[in-house]
């Protein structure tokens, strides 16, 4: 089944929300999954991926220690709070590229690439083992299997896009995964009470009262 890509923003950030995250890396987390889906990727599995390994309970142990330097962790990395820092810190890949890990579910990186990419207006090529993906802000080149987690990733401002992968206007998730970022969004709906319920277009009325 397929969904608008403003249907998958509106859940992933909803998503996002209900597994613990604050607001403002659900939406990063929104943006990131339309991005992923419109460039043919299934941004809703990656996400769920994430979601699930439960990072948002402990988010300070999945971030990198230092911003300078190679951000290295024990613990996995989280992609959403390590790609954030990573558009904060994008004029730094003028000067080196910046090498990363573990990091869980690598493909969510790419998003905040692009971003980055768009800042500095050149490519942003991320690598790590089995694969290579290069974006320039608007499209991503992709070879190799994109893992579900990547023991180090390089990120470099370096690299061309010479065949980008189609843009999507709908994305099709997987059903497992879609089905799973409902579950978490609905962590963020107030259960219903007696009143509201009555304050509902007729819901607890009726014509025969």
């Amino acid at each position: 089944m397929s969904y608008a890509l403003n249907e998958v923003e509106a859940t992933s950030k909803r998503a996002a929300r209900g597994a613990g995250y604050d607001w403002g890396l659900a939406e990063e987390a929104a943006k990131a999954t339309r991005w992923l889906c419109a460039q043919g990727l299934d941004g809703a599995a990656v996400l769920a991926g994430l979601l699930e390994a439960g990072f948002a309970a402990e988010l300070s142990r999945h971030l990198p220690r230092s911003l300078d330097g190679d951000w290295q962790s024990q613990a996995p990395l989280c992609p959403l709070g390590t790609g954030a820092a990573l558009s904060d810190c994008a004029a730094q890949l003028r000067d080196a590229p910046r090498t990363i890990g573990p990091v869980a579910q690598p493909a969510m990186i790419l998003p905040f690439a692009a971003m980055a990419a768009r800042q500095l207006g050149t490519c942003v090529t991320v690598e790590g083992e089995g694969f290579q993906a290069v974006t320039d802000g608007a499209g991503l080149q992709c070879e190799g299997v994109l893992p579900e987690a990547a023991a180090l990733l390089t990120i470099r401002a370096a690299g061309i896009v010479s065949n980008p992968k189609p843009g999507r206007t709908r994305a099709e998730p997987e059903e497992a995964a879609w089905a799973a970022l409902n579950q978490f969004a609905h962590k963020t709906y107030a259960p219903a009470t007696e009143e509201s319920r009555l304050l509902g277009a007729g819901a607890g009325l009726s014509d025969n009262d």
